[in-house]
């Protein structure tokens, strides 16, 4: 399958600890050109960030707001791109640290 020119992938993940929790969201260029005007809300009224541009390839690792609601994101760039996803939480495995 050939990648699309214009094309993004969006991991939020908010992993709770025992003693606090951390939250952070991975937006991929997964297209052939470069998106421009990207835009994440983290929801929670004006809770957003925006970024320039992103190259083909190239990822951003974000850390939401303190004020943040941690229940999706939503992420738009030029081109009509547009991608919502829910936080997800990491397998925890017995014996590892925040387990």
């Amino acid at each position: 399958m050939a990648a699309q020119n214009y094309a993004i992938d969006v991991d939020p993940i908010n992993d709770s600890q025992n003693l606090f929790n951390t939250a952070r969201v991975t937006v991929t260029n997964t297209g052939k050109l470069p998106l421009t005007n990207i835009v994440i809300n983290y929801g929670g009224g004006s809770a957003t960030q925006r970024l320039v541009s992103l190259s083909p390839g190239e990822k951003a690792l974000l850390s939401p707001p303190d004020n943040s609601p941690l229940q999706s994101v939503a992420v738009t760039a030029d081109h009509g791109l547009s991608v919502t996803k829910t936080y997800r939480t990491p397998w925890k495995i017995p014996g590892m640290m925040g387990s």
